[in-house]
């Protein structure tokens, strides 16, 4: 059986003429959304046509000339009369259109995306009150992204160059595409469940992927891939590499970054920056300490100066014979209440000689009565008073009791049983008694 071969030339030329030569694949028309659209100075606009599960390259040829919109935008449903064509350099067939209208302002997935936002709005997924602090500086960081994509290469790189002792790992995930959204989510809660049972201890996650159209990135406004996000215990950065800000899944994370680049120089502080930093606080914890130091030993060297405390001695003598001296005032004054009741005694004794001894001495014994009780009740009185007095004056002395002293911190030497006041009065091989305030020492001068 003779056989017929094709070049690629030959087969994609065939393909071009049979797609152009029927009727059924010129000026029809297609209804989608735009993505991918450029504007040329020649006067030319290429974009791409989609829907939720297709895409088809297209291209207007001096679109404005045919009355195209110059304000087109991603996501922009537009409908597009046109005929099919296949480039023979690479196989690819587009279609080249001559006519475009905007069908509605937003497109279909831009109107899904919205729907979404307000929903999870309103549940409060995005609030600022419930996201996670990220740690300043991470041991171990997962990742959940594809494999072979340049966001890895990127967040590895980064990573190692600011700090190389940063473990990274990688939960490979499809990033666009059918099944993207769950394989994403899954990675998420893999993480977190491997630090729920132990087996990792991992500090923050990077979710995301390089740039691209507004559908290759879909998945990262997936209802799935925002509730693991949501649920996570483990801080979230959202990478996904594109300008603007409306993908759910930079709302609902703790931190948001541009690029995966940018999320690892987020995360990771480089070392270099970080140990001068600390060496910085050291020094300057270095210099508070010894300007505490310094002022402490100016406060004990004014303390050691003190008046009261070089002459507690003496002050404590003094404060004694103030106390003699009330001691013995008291008891004059004593022996002057009983000599003058003794007087009094004498001079009624001497009354009752000249008149009715009988009847004044049962008065007077009456008198005598009260005033003993009233004498008893002054001495009572006088003695009370003296006692708080004592009391009072006590308790101002104790503060300069050797006992009191003593549990400061401050020790008596004597040496022979007398105090040692100045350092002059010792020689070598003198024994020492030195008194703290739980313990006596004896010690010999060396």
């Amino acid at each position: 059986m003779e056989q017929t071969v094709f070049s690629v030339s030959d087969i994609n030329r065939e393909v071009k003429m049979f797609l152009e030569g029927t009727s059924t694949f010129k000026n029809i028309f297609i209804e989608g959304e735009l993505s991918n659209i450029t504007y040329y100075r020649s006067g030319h606009l290429y974009f791409t046509l989609k829907d939720a599960s297709a895409s088809v390259k297209c291209a207007i040829f001096r679109y404005k000339y045919r009355g195209v919109p110059e304000d087109l935008k991603e996501g922009d449903l537009v409908k597009i009369r046109g005929s099919v064509t296949l480039y023979e350099a690479n196989g690819s067939y587009q279609i080249v259109a001559d006519f475009l209208e905007k069908s509605n302002s937003l497109g279909l997935l831009y109107e899904k995306m919205e729907m979404l936002k307000k929903l999870y709005f309103e549940k409060g997924y995005f609030s600022d009150e419930i996201k996670k602090r990220l740690p300043k500086l991470p041991i171990n960081i997962g990742v959940v992204t594809a494999d072979t994509g340049a966001a890895i290469r990127d967040i590895i790189n980064t990573t190692h160059k600011r700090f190389p002792n940063i473990n990274i790992y990688l939960y490979p995930a499809k990033v666009q595409g059918e099944g993207a959204a769950r394989e994403v989510s899954a990675g998420i809660e893999f993480f977190n469940r491997m630090n729920e049972e132990k087996y990792l201890e991992i500090d923050t996650l990077i979710v995301g992927r390089g740039g691209g159209s507004i559908e290759d990135l879909w998945a990262f406004n997936e209802e799935a891939v925002i509730e693991a996000i949501y649920k996570s215990e483990i801080p979230v950065i959202s990478a996904v590499g594109h300008e603007i800000d409306n993908l759910l899944s930079d709302l609902v994370a703790d931190r948001r970054a541009a690029t995966p680049t940018q999320a690892a120089e987020i995360l990771i502080p480089e070392k270099d920056k970080l140990t001068d930093e600390l060496e910085s606080k050291k020094n300057l914890l270095s210099k508070l300490l010894l300007n505490k130091v310094t002022m402490m030993k100016k406060e004990l060297e004014y303390r050691k100066n003190n008046y009261y405390i070089k002459n507690f001695a003496n002050i404590l003598d003094n404060k004694k014979f103030e106390l003699m001296e009330k001691e013995q005032k008291l008891s004059r004054e004593l022996r002057r209440i009983v000599q003058k009741s003794r007087e009094q005694l004498d001079y009624r004794k001497q009354r009752f000689d000249r008149i009715n001894l009988q009847k004044i001495i049962l008065s007077e014994k009456e008198n005598l009565r009260k005033k003993s009780v009233e004498l008893n009740q002054i001495i009572l009185e006088f003695f009370e008073n003296r006692k708080k007095e004592l009391k009072y004056k006590k308790a101002q002395l104790s503060k300069y009791s050797v006992s009191d002293i003593l549990k400061q911190g401050y020790t008596i030497t004597r040496k022979n049983g007398k105090i040692v006041k100045r350092g002059i009065e010792l020689s070598k091989e003198d024994k020492l008694e030195i008194e703290f305030s739980d313990v006596k020492k004896k010690v010999v001068v060396k």
